[in-house]
């Protein structure tokens, strides 16, 4: 058994980064590839972006840029730091994990992006 538990989600400014963690706990000697997916309210889950155990990365076309994932395997942790949000990044964010040819899949972690707002001015 394994467990995956995601942290660092929060409430972020557009153009703002933020970096996700996954702890992974459990049988982690088992772990292979783990990954990073989100899913927007109403939208299906997408693929981020995958690491293999010996750090070979791969991104999802439309992720690539403003999204790297890394790999600390004495800590039993994958990243995902992310830059330059934008409103359209606003999703849970989960974490997986192919355990022993399982997919594992952690609780998520809220990620919000509001948009740099509009100043409205009223005169009489």
């Amino acid at each position: 058994q394994v467990q995956l538990v995601e942290s660092g989600g929060g409430l972020v400014q557009a153009g703002g980064s933020l970096r996700l963690s996954c702890a992974a706990s459990g049988s982690i000697f088992r772990i292979n590839a783990m990954g990073w997916y989100r899913q927007a309210p109403g939208k299906q889950r997408e693929l981020i972006a995958v690491i293999s155990s010996g750090g070979s990365t791969k991104y999802a076309d439309s992720m690539v840029g403003r999204f790297t994932i890394s790999r600390d395997n004495a800590k039993n942790t994958v990243f995902l730091q992310m830059n330059s949000l934008k409103p359209d990044d606003t999703a849970v964010y989960y974490c997986n994990a192919d355990y022993a040819g399982y997919e594992v899949w952690g609780q998520g972690t809220l990620v919000e992006v509001w948009g740099q707002g509009t100043l409205v001015t009223v005169s009489s």
